[in-house]
């Protein structure tokens, strides 16, 4: 009997960390990376899914905000768990109601600070950097009805040093979410 806990990774540009979650996973005899959700055709995340063999389910705006955010679709594949790793769109209510605490999505920032719409990428970067913050870090939190919202789970800081841009920054920001994000989905599923 298989008892595997199914995954689905939701991306929208290039994976890097949908990459290192997969890489983590991939000899786990409790956790399957399942599905690769994408809302952008030609997006690095499918290459990624394709050299590792794993499905993927190219979702449409209207479909997943109008109708049932593709809940049937990720049910009849049975899956456990949605991992979101920079994935740009609100996820609906209805998603969140058919997976309550089971969606989890990293933030580049220590929250309640720089979250919310608009608040992703450079973007939290620029407005550390802009503010003088003498760190940054990450936080991995459940998925709400709101924006970077839910119970906190994890959270990582690093020192922003005075000559930092927002890609320095985001460079060791990435850092982090590499080392602590596969661990962190690996302690809530086990």
């Amino acid at each position: 009997m298989n008892n595997q806990k199914k995954v689905a990774i939701f991306a929208s540009g290039a994976g890097s960390n949908a990459k290192k979650i997969i890489e983590h996973f991939k000899n786990s005899s409790s956790v399957k990376i399942a599905l690769i959700v994408c809302n952008k055709p030609g997006a690095g995340v499918l290459n990624i899914a394709g050299e590792n063999n794993i499905p993927t389910l190219l979702i449409e705006k209207e479909q997943f905000f109008r109708g049932n955010a593709y809940t049937d679709e990720l049910k009849k594949l049975e899956i456990d768990f949605i991992v979101l790793a920079g994935f740009l769109w609100k996820i609906p209510v209805a998603l969140i109601k058919a997976f309550p605490k089971q969606i989890i999505n990293i933030h580049p920032a220590l929250l309640p600070k720089y979250g919310g719409k608009g608040m992703y990428g450079h973007f939290v970067h620029e407005a550390v950097i802009n503010n003088k913050e003498p760190e940054s870090g990450i936080s991995i939190h459940f998925v709400d009805e709101l924006y970077d919202h839910g119970q906190i789970i994890f959270q990582a800081t690093c020192e922003v040093l005075p000559t930092d841009t927002p890609d320095s920054l985001a460079e060791r920001i990435h850092g982090l979410e590499h080392k602590h994000y596969p661990a962190v989905i690996e302690k809530l599923l086990s």
